[in-house]
């Protein structure tokens, strides 16, 4: 096997292990490899071992990935921050969105979706840690949010994103996951299951499907250190 392929094996016996240990059912966790800042030869190395789900965050770099591995059958989600002038790109080229922070993108995204595709899969991003620092609907956004949201056609609101601060213990990795579910599960409605978590990375993957993560974010451990 190729570095990467073995690193992507690797990740997911992590997944699998978390699975288990904290009680989840088997393969109730997806993976999607963080792919940006890396060639489409990388990608290519993922795909051969199966990987099918790739997270982007600069849209003209995805594009040309998106373009030169067209003729697979791959799933691409948006994961970084949002700029009001690259929307249109957005809604025409990828299938989820992770980083959805504001209704006035929300309506440009819906407004640009492309009548003939299937609406696009959004999350919304809580600031889950409160830094001033990190994109985000604040707690106290997101009922009013997620309600504007799953009124806007060709939008499909899915779930929640966030990305907390850095922790050490697993215990303190934990808490905004806890938080974020927590706020889900408040939000949850007959018709707006939000079955999506989009939460956890390289560090804290594990803390994340301990507390309910469907999703989990990983380039570091596939592909090696950002370029």
């Amino acid at each position: 096997m190729h570095p990467i392929q073995d690193r992507l094996a690797d990740v997911m016996q992590r997944i699998r292990d978390a699975e288990q240990d904290f009680s989840r059912t088997p393969g109730s966790v997806r993976l999607l490899a963080v792919s940006k800042t890396r060639p489409s030869q990388d990608v290519r190395e993922a795909i051969a071992a199966g990987q099918k789900r790739f997270g982007e965050s600069r849209v003209q770099e995805a594009l040309e990935k998106i373009r030169e591995l067209s003729d697979y059958n791959l799933e691409w989600h948006f994961i970084g921050r949002i700029q009001s002038n690259k929307t249109r790109t957005i809604a025409e080229h990828f299938h989820w969105l992770h980083s959805l922070d504001n209704i006035k993108n929300a309506q440009r995204l819906s407004a640009q979706r492309p009548a003939n595709m299937a609406p696009l899969k959004v999350c919304l991003q809580i600031n889950i840690s409160g830094e001033i620092s990190k994109a985000g609907f604040r707690l106290e956004q997101a009922q009013e949010a997620a309600a504007l949201v799953r009124d806007l056609p060709g939008l499909e609101l899915c779930g929640l994103m966030a990305i907390p601060a850095r922790s050490e213990t697993l215990q303190q990795q934990r808490q905004p996951f806890r938080l974020l579910r927590e706020l889900r599960d408040r939000l949850v409605t007959a018709d707006l299951p939000l079955a999506t978590l989009s939460m956890g990375m390289t560090d804290d993957l594990e803390a994340a499907v301990a507390e309910g993560a469907t999703m989990v974010r990983v380039g570091t451990a596939i592909f090696g250190p950002r370029r």
